[in-house]
C-alpha cells in the first residue's frame, strides 16, 4: 500500500497505527527479499526520489532510513527499486517488536538535513540524511509492505501538524505511482 498527503513540502509526518499482523499473502519487494515493514515517506516528489522512515518488522524488528535517489528518473518503470541508500544515524535505539493489536504511533521531523525519528514521543533515530535529502521537496506518505495496519496519518509543516485533508486534485494512482 502506498499513499501520500496532498500537501507539498511537508516537514514531518506522523501515522498514529494499530498493527494487525502481517498480510495473509507475503509478496517479495523488488530485490527479492520478503520483508514485513511500514512506514512514513517524506519528501516524496514521485516514486524515484524521497526519504523512507521504515518500521522493519519480519525478519528483524528495526528502524532503518533511507534515502531513493534517482535523478531524472520520475515514475516507476524509470528507477525500479533502484537508487536505495541506508543512511546511518548518529544516535539510535530499539523499536519494539510488534504483535498483532499493538497501537503505536511512529513521527518522523525534518529540521534541515537532519531527521529524527520517535516511537511513542521517544527518539529511536537520529542522523544528518545529507545533501541529496536536504534538495529534495514534496509531501508526505505512507508505504506498507506485506503488514496490516489500521492507521492515521498526518503531516507537519513549520512545526504544525496537519490532518489528511483526502484526496485533491494532486492525488495520483495507478501502476506508474508504486515504489
Amino acid at each position: 500500500m502506498r499513499a501520500y498527503i496532498n500537501e507539498p513540502d511537508a516537514l514531518g509526518a506522523q501515522l498514529v497505527f494499530t498493527y494487525l499482523g502481517p498480510t495473509p499473502t507475503q509478496a517479495a519487494l523488488g530485490s527479492g527479499v520478503t520483508r514485513v515493514q511500514f512506514g512514513l515517506k517524506l519528501r516524496a516528489a514521485d516514486p524515484c526520489n524521497l526519504i523512507y522512515v521504515m518500521w522493519r518488522v519480519q525478519p528483524e524488528s528495526k528502524l532503518v532510513v533511507s534515502i531513493k535517489s534517482n535523478p531524472g528518473a520520475h515514475t516507476s518503470s524509470q528507477c525500479s527499486n533502484r537508487g536505495y541508500q541506508n543512511v546511518k544515524p548518529a544516535v539510535s535505539s530499539a523499536v519494539p517488536a510488534l504483535a498483532s493489536g499493538q497501537s503505536h504511533i511512529l513521527q518522523a521531523v525534518l529540521q534541515g538535513d537532519e531527521l529524527t525519528a520517535y516511537v511513542d514521543e521517544r527518539a529511536v533515530w537520529r542522523g544528518a540524511l545529507g545533501p541529496i535529502a536536504d534538495a529534495m521537496s514534496g509531501p508526505a506518505g505512507v508505504r506498507s509492505d506485506n503488514a496490516t495496519l489500521e492507521f492515521e496519518l498526518s503531516s507537519q509543516r513549520a512545526g504544525v501538524a496537519h490532518a489528511d485533508p483526502g484526496p485533491g486534485p494532486g492525488c495520483r494512482s495507478g501502476p506508474e505511482q508504486s515504489e
